[in-house]
């Protein structure tokens, strides 16, 4: 019976690809062998030594010990992709709210008194007050072309809207589908005086701290739009509001709600909405609880963000060993002549690595005994060894 604690309130639709004859789930549970999360901080938590993998429902995993994790042996997966819609529908709406002033004005109209003619009046006198643009033929720079980046970028060109994209660390594959008529930056300084709108679609790290900052704010276009849906640190919030008041940028729409903008005119600040739709929350769940179970019961590995992709099925008639370990040389050698000194033939083997960190399936022909798993243990840079 395999054990899954949830941190956070997990969606169901993820939770029903845990068959409840194999899997107890709970939010307190003892020895767990899995965790799953959304936002909750681990940080601080004592990780227990049943502990085999951690699931976080989402793309961040900021709040994840993902070092902790990894001198453990515990792959850390995530849901890259899975909040994509929701969060690109966001940065549109907040394009539209800023661009057209949707939320001051609704506030005006809200607070008219009167007759509804006297109402009709004012409104028709103060409507002036909030006349704003139009998106098309104004120039987007995204920063970070992941899913969302992409995603954002797509149904920005749709809108008529020109897009400019920096992504240093964008792959061939995320290139492939990303639309050719997209500009790409040579660097984040030389996109910024060029740019109508600035979203950011990246991960908090040590790079992107501050990113957006004062120095940089003020080589932005004149009367540019930044927005904010990644994650709260990306943006200076005090050099931003300084900007705002000085008349430097025309607006702000971010998802992290804090003292130092909530009153700056032409701030739209949300409570962190970017995947809060029933669908998202279901998509997360769906893919992270699909590839927990996965490694939990045949050990293949996708969508880590600390492990190797890697996955063989099974040989029939066959055990299954796993070895997570430091990608140091003759790791498979020590691997391979422990298994051979026991007498164990082996059917099938994949070994993959990703940065200091590598990962091992093996099929062999007999049981695995309690002193083998001990010897494979034992190999100087093993991390963890599971046979399932």
């Amino acid at each position: 019976m395999n054990k899954i604690l949830t941190l956070n309130n997990i969606s169901v639709a993820g939770l029903e690809k845990f068959p409840r004859d194999n899997y107890e789930i709970a939010s307190e549970i003892q020895n767990p062998d899995a965790i799953l999360l959304r936002s909750y901080k681990m940080h601080d938590m004592d990780i227990p030594d049943s502990l085999k993998a951690v699931g976080r429902a989402g793309t961040g995993v900021n709040n994840i010990p993902i070092d902790k994790m990894s001198a453990k042996g515990i792959p850390v997966f995530n849901a890259p992709g899975a909040n994509a819609n929701a969060v690109k529908e966001l940065v549109v709406a907040g394009m539209l709210m800023s661009a057209r002033h949707i939320g001051p004005a609704w506030e005006f109209a809200k607070n008219l008194e009167g007759t509804d003619e006297e109402i009709a009046k004012q409104a028709e006198a103060g409507k002036k007050n909030f006349a704003g643009f139009e998106l098309p033929g104004k120039t987007l720079g995204v920063v970070g072309l992941g899913a969302i980046g992409r995603a954002v970028a797509k149904v920005a060109e749709d809108l008529g809207m020109k897009v400019i994209g920096f992504d240093p660390g964008l792959t061939v594959e995320g290139a492939w589908m990303l639309s050719s008529s997209v500009q790409q930056a040579s660097s984040f300084d030389a996109m910024l005086p060029e740019i109508d709108f600035l979203t950011f679609h990246v991960p908090l790290v040590d790079a992107t701290r501050n990113m957006l900052n004062a120095d940089r704010i003020k080589q932005l276009k004149a009367g540019a739009t930044v927005l904010n849906f990644a994650r709260d640190g990306i943006i200076d919030d005090i050099a931003m509001a300084e900007a705002l008041k000085s008349g430097h940028l025309y607006g702000y729409v971010n998802d992290f709600a804090n003292n130092a903008l909530k009153d700056v005119p032409n701030v739209v600040c949300l409570p962190h909405l970017g995947a809060s739709t029933q669908d998202a929350e279901d998509n997360c769940a769906i893919i992270v609880s699909q590839n927990v179970k996965d490694y939990l019961e045949n050990g293949n590995i996708k969508l880590s963000v600390n492990f190797p992709e890697v996955n063989m099925p099974r040989s029939q008639g066959c055990y299954r060993i796993t070895i997570a370990n430091s990608n140091q040389p003759n790791m498979l050698g020590q691997i391979s002549s422990t298994l051979a000194d026991a007498g164990l033939n082996i059917a099938d083997m994949v070994n993959k690595s990703k940065d200091d960190l590598a990962y091992t399936i093996v099929d062999v022909d007999k049981e695995v005994t309690d002193d083998v798993v001990e010897k494979l243990r034992s190999i100087d840079g093993v991390l963890a060894v599971r046979v399932l």
